[in-house]
């Protein structure tokens, strides 16, 4: 497994957004995302995790910054892609990030 770095805003397909993990209070995990002109769809979430920290204005509360997942394609392509609880950047919209692509994907997997 070779993994290329990339750190890329990707786009959630809004109908494809799992409201379960929603209403858990996790951010909806997109069946489906664009990224580069392509429409990737998500065949399986193959690990989840979260990336906590500190409060930055002095509390000792440890708090979620990113959800983490790693992904299958369907295209057979290994993914990690994570959502930052609150944007770095002026565009609010930009929560949603590729981090890593592993085009190798999953001994078996179809390509």
């Amino acid at each position: 497994m070779v993994e290329e770095f990339v750190s890329a805003a990707i786009e959630p397909v809004p109908e494809t957004i799992d409201a379960a993990r929603m209403a858990a209070g996790e951010p909806g995990l997109p069946g489906q995302f664009r990224w580069k002109g392509r429409t990737i769809q998500i065949a399986r979430v193959l690990k989840a995790w979260r990336e906590t920290g500190p409060c930055h204005h002095g509390s000792g509360e440890t708090y979620v910054r990113k959800h983490w997942f790693e992904v299958l394609a369907d295209s057979g392509e290994r993914m990690k892609i994570y959502c930052e609880r609150q944007a770095r950047s002026r565009n609010a919209r930009q929560r949603w990030w590729l981090y890593t692509i592993d085009v190798a994907g999953e001994p078996g997997a179809v390509k």
